[in-house]
């Protein structure tokens, strides 16, 4: 997966480059570096020469400098750039966080120098000037990782300048060099770059170092950090010291979200802010407010924290900008007030707030209200209980899973202000909730009216008086029978059981005929009486939502009379009633699938996966026991997407699968972790060679070509596995242990030419 940091260019860039140049190009990169982003929207065009500072092609990211001016470069070329390479640089600007080239053409001139770093002081790390430009940093390394890059291992420090953090990436993927770092005092010299959102807002400050030399160690750890004595969890903070130099800052917006004790968002134009504060003074939506307080980062989104908020009382509303589900997953409208119409899946109310799960566009998102505290004056109003199927206008503050500008399919929620930003545009196209209430309101007048007039027949009180006292027993009972149905169908109880309770109700309501529910080839649910008796029988079907039929709901009638209007009307309510149970079912067993399988594959996800290595974990810590993990890589599965398309690698991954699976027992699980990985866990094993029969078999489904639609394809693997306890105690080291074992394999099999 492509590090973002490197990416911000494609944020803006457009699908052509055939922009109109300006008369002549653009020759001086000082000249260059001072064009503004609504100069570079017009694209001029540029032809310069500059001294490389870092490059990493296969994320399309090059840093050059020339004197005291550099800039960010989109390159077009397949040269392997080093730094210190001079080179002339023909393409276009475009805007960006800061205006970049986009490149047409780059000629290596020769090698020469690096210029002189520079070594910027704290409040310069931020300067616009230093952007891009090579700067050495004295810091601390507070962590040091070797990460994934793009399918590549790059090297990925935490690092202390002046007490603020930096990431620094590097290109190395030598471990036990990196781990050597921790705890170091350190100069480490590289390009500076900004870190921002999908709003061009700046949430960091980052080093991009070229080579692991670049990195110089001034005092080593003065200890292991592993050979530190163990610490009692709950005295952690004996150890806790911050020095928190920031800068107060003041802020002006509109009131889009206010959570008293908590948050307030303020907006103003395009820009919006989650302001976190502890005030409880009232703040009107839509007022104009000031806020003060100090920059930090919320989940990586810029926020503004320990803070203070005016209003000023004077309205501007804002008006919520209407979004489709694609533009509401990408980040350009973090925090932003908006409306998104969807259709309701299912609804909850938690102990903290409120919920409505609903589909858009194919995907779903969920709308919150959040409660008042506890401590509120303000009055918990009732949950808005909307049909499930209706299609709503959800209105509220967009909130993403994260920041990342170039994650385009990330998970978001709406913070709604109040029950008002949700209107419903069309209600359900079957029968709900709310018709089967109003038939049974309708029902109690019938009966409530019926009793009236028997007070004025005396001849006939006390019969009368008798009926309409069992009427309205029986509707009571009916009621409550719907009411605790209605609970279930939202609850956890089979529905199997849901189905049974509904023919008895609609049975009671029949006066004790016989009822059944008919679903499919299964055998009937509730009291289907055999086909020998001397009944009636009348069905009514159970519609669903797409149109087709679910089932049939089924009574049996003396043969010597009809069932009347209000047989039928029970007959169609609880049809109606156990369709909502179906449908309902159906929709939560869909979200739990969703949520613990890879929808291409129908194995387990990532998740399921981690949620099942913990679970063994600890069960073999109480009990002592041993199992085992293996980790699976497919080889060239890169080349398969590039040479055949995507739809042939689809088709591959899903064999793999298959043949994976038919060689695993009952108790193994396989899991797809991501991409090309593959992870199995092995309950049932006692000694290494145990997981090791098991990854053999997993090798052998190799041995076959794959016959894809016609397209017949050589599949290979890179397989690595780990033993518990013998190869670790935690998750994490048996993942780790197993991850690279796999990748000795793979390097192996690149030798060979098959990786």
């Amino acid at each position: 997966m492509k590090r973002w940091i490197f990416a911000f260019v494609f944020l803006t860039m457009p699908a052509s480059l055939s922009r109109a140049a300006l008369p002549a190009p653009l020759t001086n990169l000082r000249a260059i570096a001072a064009v503004s982003n609504e100069q570079a929207a017009l694209g001029p065009a540029v032809s310069f020469e500059a001294t490389v500072l870092y490059s990493r092609l296969y994320e399309k990211a090059l840093f050059v400098q020339d004197g005291d001016a550099a800039i960010y470069v989109s390159p077009t070329t397949h040269l392997a750039l080093l730094p210190g390479d001079r080179i002339l640089i023909k393409g276009v600007m475009q805007p960006s966080f800061h205006p970049i080239v986009v490149s047409s053409d780059i000629a290596l001139l020769h090698h020469g120098p690096l210029p002189k770093p520079l070594k910027p002081d704290h409040e310069e790390l931020t300067d616009p000037r230093f952007d891009c430009r090579l700067v050495t940093l004295h810091a601390q390394v507070r962590s040091a990782d070797v990460i994934l890059s793009s399918d590549r291992k790059s090297g990925s420090l935490q690092l202390l300048v002046d007490g603020r953090n930096i990431e620094a990436v590097v290109d190395s993927d030598d471990a036990d060099a990196m781990r050597n770092l921790l705890d170091a005092e350190v100069e480490a010299t590289g390009a500076l770059s900004g870190r921002f959102d999908g709003k061009f807002q700046r949430t960091g400050v980052m080093l991009h170092v070229a080579r692991l030399a670049d990195i110089q160690v001034l005092k080593p750890a003065t200890a292991n950090p592993w050979a530190l004595p163990i610490q009692p969890m709950d005295e952690l903070l004996t150890g806790y010291r911050v020095q928190d130099s920031s800068q107060r800052f003041h802020v002006r917006g509109t009131i889009t979200y206010y959570q008293p004790g908590s948050a307030v968002v303020l907006q103003n134009g395009t820009k919006s802010l989650w302001i976190s504060t502890h005030t409880r003074n009232p703040l009107q939506l839509g007022d104009i407010a000031d806020a003060v307080g100090f920059p930090n980062l919320r989940s990586d989104f810029l926020a503004l924290t320990r803070s203070e908020v005016q209003d000023s009382l004077v309205q501007a509303p804002i008006h919520p900008v209407a979004a489709d589900w694609k533009q509401l997953a990408s980040s350009s409208n973090i925090f932003d007030l908006v409306s998104i119409e969807g259709q309701v899946v299912t609804e909850v109310r938690a102990g903290s707030q409120d919920e409505y799960v609903v589909a858009a566009d194919g995907r779903f998102f969920t709308a919150i209200y959040r409660h008042p505290a506890a401590t509120s004056q303000i009055p918990l109003p009732p949950m808005r209980q909307i049909p499930l199927g209706s299609r709503i206008r959800v209105t509220g503050v967009c909130v993403p899973e994260n920041s990342n500008p170039f994650d385009y399919d990330r998970a978001f929620n709406i913070l709604m202000r109040s029950f008002d930003d949700i209107a419903v545009v069309a209600d359900p196209p079957w029968l709900n909730m709310r018709t089967l209430a109003l038939i049974a309101g309708v029902l109690l007048a019938i009966a409530v009216g019926g009793g009236g007039r028997s007070w004025f027949l005396e001849r006939k009180v006390r019969c009368q008086t008798a009926i309409l006292a069992a009427r309205i027993e029986a509707d009571a009972t009916l009621e409550r029978r719907r009411g605790l149905i209605l609970e279930d169908i939202n609850g956890t109880r089979p529905l199997r059981e849901i189905l049974e309770a509904i023919t008895a109700m609609v049975s009671f309501k029949l006066n004790g005929a016989p009822c059944w529910c008919q679903i499919g080839e299964d055998a009937p649910l509730g009291i289907c009486p055999p086909e020998t008796q001397s009944l009636h029988f009348v069905q009514e079907a159970i519609p669903g939502r797409s149109g087709a039929k679910l089932g049939a709901l089924c009574a049996g009638f003396s043969s010597a009379s009809d069932p009347g209007v209000q047989e039928i009307e029970a007959l169609v309510a609880g049809a109606a009633l156990a369709a909502l149970a179906i449908e309902t079912r159906r929709v939560y067993s869909d979200l739990r699938h969703r949520s613990e399988f890879d929808l291409l594959t129908d194995s387990q996800n990532r998740f399921s996966f981690e949620r099942h290595l913990d679970a063994l974990v600890e069960e073999a810590r109480q009990t002592n026991g041993i199992f085992g993990l293996i980790f699976i890589d497919l080889d060239r599965f890169k080349e398969i997407n590039d040479r055949f398309g995507h739809r042939t690698g689809d088709l591959y991954l899903q064999e793999v699968s298959k043949r994976m699976k038919s060689q695993l027992r009952s108790r193994d699980l396989l899991a797809r972790l991501g991409g090309d990985e593959f992870g199995v866990l092995v309950p049932e094993a006692n000694t290494h060679e145990d997981v090791e029969e098991i990854a053999h078999r997993l090798r052998r489904c190799f041995a076959d070509p794959f016959t894809l639609e016609e397209i017949v394809v050589e599949g290979s693997a890179s397989i690595g596995i780990a033993l518990y306890p013998a190869d670790g105690l935690t998750k994490d080291s048996l993942l780790s242990y197993a991850d690279a074992a796999m990748y000795v394999v793979k390097n192996a099999h690149r030798q060979k030419g098959k990786g």
